[in-house]
């Protein structure tokens, strides 16, 4: 796994908003994607391409669609990887406190 890839992927908003997206109904085409968003569809299969080249999205022809879908496991590697080292009750308590603050 490149995870240069993945950090690279992760760093652009309207990649995340389209895994978001894709995390709230897996399976979408490129025009269900295209719904909605503030982008156009060149931009948003640029953004889609870039996600598949870092395994976060994976893709399924049926018939003469493609189906995009998650692929959570590279993001979970890389937060086993930074986020091990640390204790989860702590990183726990301080998610907690930063939430309240910020309400």
């Amino acid at each position: 796994m490149n995870r240069d890839a993945v950090f690279g992927a992760l760093a652009d908003d309207s990649r995340r908003a389209l895994l978001d997206r894709l995390r709230k109904r897996n399976g979408q085409t490129l025009a269900q994607l295209c719904e909605g968003q503030p982008i156009t569809r060149q931009a948003v299969t640029k953004h889609l391409k870039v996600l598949e080249e870092a395994n976060l999205v994976l893709v399924l022809r049926r018939g003469r669609e493609r189906l995009h879908y998650l692929n959570p496991v590279p993001i979970h590697a890389v937060a086993m990887r930074w986020l091990k080292q640390f204790d989860a009750v702590r990183l726990d308590a301080l998610f907690a406190l930063k939430v309240e603050k910020s309400e």
